[in-house]
C-alpha cells in the first residue's frame, strides 16, 4: 500500500516531498512552523497578512505604534481614507520578516509567502504590488496568491528581475476563477508554477457562496485536472481543504495530483504561531462549535468556531493601528456596522452600554489578538492526534512528528506521539 512517500512534488529543478503547510494568518503559520517543513523536504507558508504586527511582535519594531500616532487624530471619525500605509514602512517591514524567515531555513525544501488581496489597505493596487515585490526582493522562494481573484497581480511584478525565477501559483475554487487568472496573466507570457484547489472544508476564509456545501474537493479538482488536459496546460496541481490523514492524500496523490496543501493539524504544534490557550480550544472543539458564517468584512464567507471571543463583540474600529481592510475609498463592513450600532445605542441608552456588533467583526483586531478563532471542518478531529492529559488539557505536538505521520500513515491512521514529546 502507498503512502505520500512514494511520490515527489518536481517544481522547476526541485524535488520536493509533496506536502505543502498552508499559509494561516496573522502570525499563526509563523517562520519556525515554515522552515521546519522546508527542513524536511516539504514546502513551508509564512503569511504576510498584517506584516507590520508580526515584524512588531517577532522583530521588535514599532510600526503599528507609529501609525496610530500619525492617525491618532481619525479615532472616533468614520472616515478613515486619509489613513494610507506608507508605502516604504510597508516594503520594509515585508523585507524583515521575509529576509529573516529565509536567513533561518535549512534543509531541501521551499518557504513560500501567502500574500491576499482581500487586504486592501486602503490602496488596493499599490499596496499589493509593494508587497508582492518587496517579497520577492528579500528572496522568497515562492509566492502564492490567495483571497482574490488577483487579476492583475502578474503585471504588478513582470518587470521584476525575479519574476521567471520566484515559484508563482494561485488558489482558487472553480474552473472559472482559474480561466479569469489564465486569461488575464498571459498577457504577461507567464503560467503558473502551481496551482492550489482549496475545497469548501478548508478552514478560514472560502471561495464559495452560501452554496458551498453542495461542492466537494474531489469533484472540482477533476474538472480542473480535465480542462488543464484538454487545454495542454502542465500545471501542478495541489488539492487542499479536509486533507486529514496521510491516507486522504495518497488518493489525491494516486489521481495524478502534484502534492496535497495541508493546515488544521499543524494548528496544534509547538511550531505554530497561536497562543497554547487556542490550540486546547480547537482540541476541545465539538462539530456542532464549527461554523460557516458571513462574519467577515472581506464579503467571503468564513469557516470559524462560533464560540471564539470575536463573535459578538463591539470592539472599536482600530483603523487607525490597523486597516488592512479598508478598501480604495476607506471603508469596511465593520466600521460601517460598528457606527450604526454605536448610532442605535446612543438613541436607546446614550451611556453605559457597550456596543456589540452581531453582523460583521473586526478582522484586524480580532486577528491580530488570535480571537478570531478560524478553522477546518476537521478541527473537532484534533482530539485523536494527541493524547489527553491528567489535567484534562492535550498534548502539544511537534509539526515533525505530523508532517511524517502524514509521510507515512497508511490506511487512515493517525500516529500518536510519544507521551510527552513535542
Amino acid at each position: 500500500m502507498k503512502c505520500v512517500d512514494d511520490f515527489r512534488l518536481k517544481l522547476g529543478s526541485h524535488e520536493l516531498v509533496p506536502i505543502m503547510v498552508g499559509g494561516m494568518g496573522v502570525d499563526i503559520s509563523v517562520t519556525a512552523l515554515a522552515i521546519e517543513a522546508a527542513r524536511l523536504g516539504g514546502i513551508g507558508h509564512i503569511s504576510d497578512a498584517m506584516v507590520h504586527t508580526v515584524t512588531d511582535r517577532r522583530y521588535h519594531t514599532h510600526y503599528v505604534k507609529d501609525r496610530l500616532k500619525n492617525y491618532k487624530f481619525l479615532v472616533g471619525n468614520p472616515d478613515k481614507l486619509a489613513a494610507q500605509f506608507d508605502l516604504g514602512l510597508l516594503a520594509e517591514a515585508t523585507r524583515l520578516h521575509i529576509g529573516r524567515t529565509m536567513e533561518a531555513k535549512r534543509g531541501p525544501g521551499l518557504v513560500f509567502v501567502n500574500c491576499m488581496e482581500k487586504l486592501t489597505m486602503n490602496n488596493p493596487r499599490e499596496t499589493l504590488r509593494v508587497r508582492l515585490r518587496a517579497a520577492m526582493d528579500a528572496g522568497i522562494d515562492g509566492i502564492t496568491l490567495a483571497a482574490g481573484l488577483h487579476l492583475g497581480s502578474f503585471a504588478l511584478i513582470q518587470d521584476h528581475p525575479r519574476f521567471r525565477d520566484v515559484k508563482l501559483g494561485i488558489i482558487v475554487s472553480s474552473l472559472r476563477a482559474l480561466q479569469l487568472f489564465l486569461k488575464r496573466s498571459a498577457r504577461s507570457a507567464r503560467l503558473p508554477d502551481y496551482i492550489v484547489v482549496e475545497g469548501p472544508l478548508a478552514g478560514g476564509h472560502l471561495g464559495f457562496g452560501a452554496d458551498w456545501a453542495q461542492y466537494d474537493l474531489p469533484g472540482i479538482v477533476g474538472e480542473i485536472s480535465a480542462w488543464l488536459q484538454q487545454e495542454q496546460l502542465a500545471i501542478p496541481l495541489i488539492p487542499a481543504g479536509g486533507i486529514f490523514t496521510g491516507s486522504d492524500a495518497v488518493k489525491y496523490l494516486e489521481n495524478g495530483a502534484a502534492a496535497v496543501q495541508v493546515a488544521t493539524r499543524f494548528t496544534v504544534t509547538q511550531e505554530c504561531g497561536l497562543p497554547d490557550e487556542v490550540k486546547q480550544a480547537y482540541f476541545r472543539a465539538q462539530p456542532e462549535q464549527i461554523e460557516v458564517n458571513n462574519l467577515s468584512p472581506t464579503g467571503y464567507p468564513m469557516r470559524m468556531l462560533r464560540d471564539g471571543p470575536a463573535v459578538g463583540s463591539g470592539v472599536r474600529p482600530n483603523c487607525e493601528a490597523f486597516g488592512y481592510l479598508l478598501d480604495g475609498e476607506g471603508h469596511c463592513q465593520y466600521l460601517e456596522a460598528h457606527s450604526r450600532e454605536l448610532a442605535r445605542l446612543h438613541e436607546i441608552q446614550p451611556e453605559g452600554h457597550k456596543v456589540k456588533v452581531m453582523d460583521k467583526i473586526c478582522l484586524c483586531t480580532h486577528m491580530r489578538n488570535f480571537d478570531c478563532w478560524t478553522c477546518g471542518h476537521y478541527t473537532y478531529r484534533l482530539k485523536e492526534t494527541s493524547h489527553q492529559l491528567e489535567d484534562g488539557s492535550y498534548q502539544i505536538l511537534s509539526a515533525e512528528h505530523v508532517f511524517r505521520d502524514y509521510l507515512y500513515s497508511t490506511d487512515g491512521r493517525i500516529a500518536l506521539p510519544e507521551v510527552g514529546q513535542g
